[in-house]
């Protein structure tokens, strides 16, 4: 088995706790079923929001999991550059795997696709 990474974002509408929350938990299970992985396997995962994002660590929503509490989990706020993309959440989750590089499924979500348009064509 190696470390792979597994990248994911999202976006939100509002800097509100319910919805950071839920987009955080949705983005997370979508990288999990895509990649096949339980949280055994998980290294730990790193979170960053854009900075017009206060409202609550979305680090809580991937604790509240069933077998996820655990995992070690890290938030930051992402690099503030002169217009990217607001309202932004970003997960790096690394795991232990036998997949290839290749073979890693990364997600983006919502507005978040136009970050990397080349991944976000599908399953």
């Amino acid at each position: 088995m190696v470390n792979r990474g597994i990248r994911g974002a999202t976006t939100v509408t509002k800097n509100e706790e319910t919805e950071i929350l839920s987009e955080t938990v949705v983005l997370l299970r979508e990288i999990v079923e895509r990649n096949d992985v339980i949280a055994e396997d998980i290294c730990s995962v790193w979170i960053t929001m854009t900075a017009d994002l206060d409202a609550t660590f979305p680090a809580r929503a991937i604790r509240e999991i069933e077998g996820w509490e655990m995992v070690p989990l890290m938030c930051s706020v992402e690099i503030p550059v002169k217009g990217s993309l607001p309202q932004c959440i970003r997960l790096m989750v690394q795991v232990n795997t036998d997949k290839s590089q290749r073979d890693i499924r990364h997600v983006y979500l919502n507005e978040a696709q136009r970050l990397r348009p080349d991944l976000s064509q599908g399953k």
